[in-house]
């Protein structure tokens, strides 16, 4: 991360997946952000054409699969107003350049920020990103995250991001299209990334209503501590541990919390073993690239494993809380905070669970995890 800048929101914008058109295809996306702070925000993108996590059984998308060859044909930061509807401020629209050009090339795999744009966001309004991208062929994919999406987004087909009417816009549905680092201009005390995957990210939560845990802790912490989320939908530990493009992200950060190992254990069926060299393999890389960052590393939570899966999870978070993980400087029990009472911690508490019965953590469960975090966090770092 470059210095002096740090992630503008929460919101986690990981990618898990990639488009590939049958045919040349121009779309606009736009998405509302909630920044971390309003007012006059000094905006930069970096972005890189990678997909970070595995998607389901990596049959359709996987960790490191590069994105091929795009262009992007205009981008712009504008005022979003206080209702995510698809349109903008009108005279709020700042484009966003690329070494002074309106539009770039985008080459396979690269990584590259944008120029810094000046744009105003009243209190409580969102800012709204849109870009308009140009993908040729199938074999030239676009790096995106699907999921329920936890933001507001919008698509039209064409170059529209520089228009402020909702025109020709339509909802987005489960495809969440942004550059990999909203950033601003702020200076701040330290930079801390979380890791993880949906659990992280915050899916299942309400729509534009940052009450994942990641949020609300940043929201704890406050604007002067930066907060970057990478957490990615479908996430598993073996995808970082290969010195990947995703882990290279938590090296921006001064700390790093790592929560990993749910779909390790009841997508991947990976061993107690498995997933123990593959945390320990994250953990050793994080630390011996970056001499001084703090590891900060969670128990698995709650998900309502049974059998063999429930037997691995138990034994992952012995060893977890055992202290056994080389070079962590503390371990958050998240499994704690979210399970029921013994015998049965494995179970997530009936009141932290999403609807039709899902073990994704629910908003309340955010904030039970943000509350008990902040107080183990102020007292680790005393």
């Amino acid at each position: 991360m470059q210095t002096g800048f740090t992630s503008l929101t929460a919101l986690s914008s990981a990618s898990n997946f990639m488009w590939r058109p049958e045919k040349p295809a121009t779309m606009t996306f736009r998405t509302y952000i909630r920044p971390r702070e309003y007012g006059l925000l000094s905006f930069k993108l970096w972005h890189s054409n990678t997909v970070d996590s595995t998607w389901a059984d990596g049959s359709e998308s996987k960790a490191n699969d590069q994105g091929g060859q795009w262009r992007i044909e205009s981008c712009s930061v504008a005022d979003g107003g206080l209702q995510p509807d698809g349109s903008v401020a009108e005279g709020s629209v700042r484009p966003v350049t690329f070494g002074g050009e309106l539009s770039r090339d985008v080459e396979k795999a690269e990584q590259f920020w944008s120029d810094q744009v000046s744009v105003l966001i009243p209190e409580h309004h969102f800012l709204a990103f849109s870009w308009s991208i140009t993908v040729v062929g199938f074999e030239n994919g676009l790096p995106f995250n699907t999921e329920t999406l936890l933001a507001s987004a919008y698509e039209a087909e064409g170059d529209l991001a520089g228009q402020a009417s909702a025109n020709l816009y339509a909802p987005a549905g489960n495809r969440q299209v942004l550059p990999s680092l909203l950033a601003y201009e702020k200076a701040v005390s330290k930079q801390i990334v979380f890791l993880g995957d949906s659990i992280t990210q915050g899916v299942r939560t309400e729509q534009d209503g940052y009450a994942f845990w990641a949020a609300k802790i940043a929201a704890g912490f406050g604007a002067d501590i930066g907060v970057w989320n990478i957490g990615s939908g479908w996430a598993r530990a073996y995808d970082l541990v290969d010195d990947s493009p995703w882990l290279n992200k938590a090296k921006f950060g001064d700390e790093v919390v790592i929560c990993l190992g749910v779909n390790d254990i009841g997508t991947a069926n990976r061993s107690a073993e498995q997933l123990i060299a593959d945390l320990t393999a994250i953990i050793q890389q994080l630390i011996e690239n970056k001499p001084g960052l703090a590891v900060w590393l969670c128990t698995l939570p709650a998900f309502n494993f049974e059998g063999e899966h429930e037997l691995v999870w138990r034994t992952v978070n012995d060893w977890i809380r055992s202290g056994s993980a080389a070079g962590v400087a503390g371990v958050f029990d998240m499994a704690k905070v979210l399970g029921q009472v013994a015998p049965n911690d494995q179970l997530l508490q009936a009141a932290y669970m999403s609807p039709h019965n899902d073990p994704h953590p629910n908003g309340h469960a955010g904030t039970a995890v943000a509350e008990a975090f902040l107080d183990w966090y102020t007292e680790h770092t005393k």
